[in-house]
């Protein structure tokens, strides 16, 4: 469909786009890239499906947002979608199932056989990082901003590498129910479970990762956070605790963004929402976010003056009998798409809007 003949006020457009969008990527703004690719989920998969689902659930939304009015016309445009990355994650999604299987049944790690599967697993995991990064390298050195639509939380990792060869640094803020700060899980050294501390120790470029609405995370985690000067930990109960003793969320949106510099890439983990709005996430955690509460929280980034330089949108499972899932993806993947084309709006100094 031809840009001239597009109705954002009519029935949604399901033309494989996000959101229905007529714009092709070498005229757009923003590009999405999708990663389908769910190969070491650790407890429920179905990740890689979310691309798909986001796509089909987007083209229900109404492109009104008071709060940015009218950027989606700068152009959000939909990189082709690799599906043989959605292929080869099937494949290992066997090899990683009987890695798992084996260690939950008490089985050794070392053993021949089990280090054969995930050695496999391992070194598709890095082909894939390389082809995300690829594809990022490519939309940015054409000029445009880049979101990553996942698949599970290992697969924005590329993203953020091509980012630290052309920012000399940034800051991210990281919602989720996890820290993702393990050094490797189940084995797996690129596992979803892992994809922050990879960032921490390969992305030198990232200055601060600020963790919002973490709940679940382990010991090991926390001493990692707590030692680190690089990384800014509000956990979900605390940041609850001080609503109930009468702290406003507007206040602790404020010390959150205090921490981040003025370049900010954004991974959000559906996860990092109450589990009201996920339901069918790979690994849900009960508390988390609402819905306005992260929205207001986005919001307050580029309000503060900073510019959102690429983001991500993760761990959406489709839901099989209710698509509440893919429609709060969709609706936060959206927001994200308008708040970097307001900030980018902002950097170069054509601020418009109020």
């Amino acid at each position: 469909m031809e840009t001239t003949r597009f109705d954002p006020d009519g029935v949604g457009v399901a033309n494989g786009a996000y959101f229905g969008f007529p714009f092709e990527p070498d005229e757009a703004e923003l590009v999405l890239v999708s990663a389908p690719w769910d190969a070491t989920v650790s407890y429920g998969a179905g990740t890689a499906a979310a691309p798909d689902a986001l796509i089909e659930a987007s083209t229900q939304l109404d492109f009104h947002d008071p709060a940015v009015p009218g950027l989606w016309r700068r152009g959000i445009a939909t990189a082709d979608v690799d599906y043989s990355l959605q292929e080869l994650s099937r494949r290992l999604r066997r090899d990683a199932a009987r890695v798992i299987d084996h260690l939950e049944a008490g089985g050794d790690p070392a053993d021949e056989h089990i280090a054969r599967h995930l050695a496999r697993v391992n070194e598709g995991c890095g082909r894939m990082n390389e082809r995300i990064r690829a594809q990022a390298e490519h939309w940015l050195a054409a000029g445009k901003c880049v979101g990553l639509v996942g698949g599970d939380h290992s697969t924005p990792y590329g993203l953020v590498r091509a980012l630290g060869d052309r920012h000399a640094e940034f800051g991210i803020l990281h919602v989720d129910a996890h820290c993702d700060l393990r050094e490797a899980y189940e084995g797996f050294c690129w596992s979803h479970a892992s994809v922050m501390f990879n960032v921490l120790r390969d992305v030198p470029q990232v200055r601060r990762l600020v963790q919002v609405g973490v709940r679940d995370y382990s010991e090991a985690e926390a001493r990692l956070a707590a030692g680190s000067e690089r990384v800014a930990l509000f956990d979900g109960r605390e940041l609850a605790r001080g609503r109930f003793e009468g702290e406003t969320w507007a206040a602790q949106c404020a010390r959150i963004v205090g921490t981040l510099p003025r370049e900010v890439y954004v991974s959000f983990d559906i996860d990092g929402l109450d589990i009201g709005y996920c339901p069918h996430t790979g690994t849900p955690v009960p508390g988390g976010l609402g819905f306005d509460e992260a929205c207001y929280l986005l919001e307050c980034v580029v309000r503060s003056g900073r510019r959102i330089v690429g983001f991500d949108v993760v761990e959406t499972v489709p839901g099989e009998e209710t698509a509440v899932d893919a429609i709060v993806g969709a609706r936060i993947l959206y927001k994200l798409c308008l708040l970097t084309l307001r900030s980018a709006e902002t950097h170069n100094g054509n601020d418009t809007h109020e």
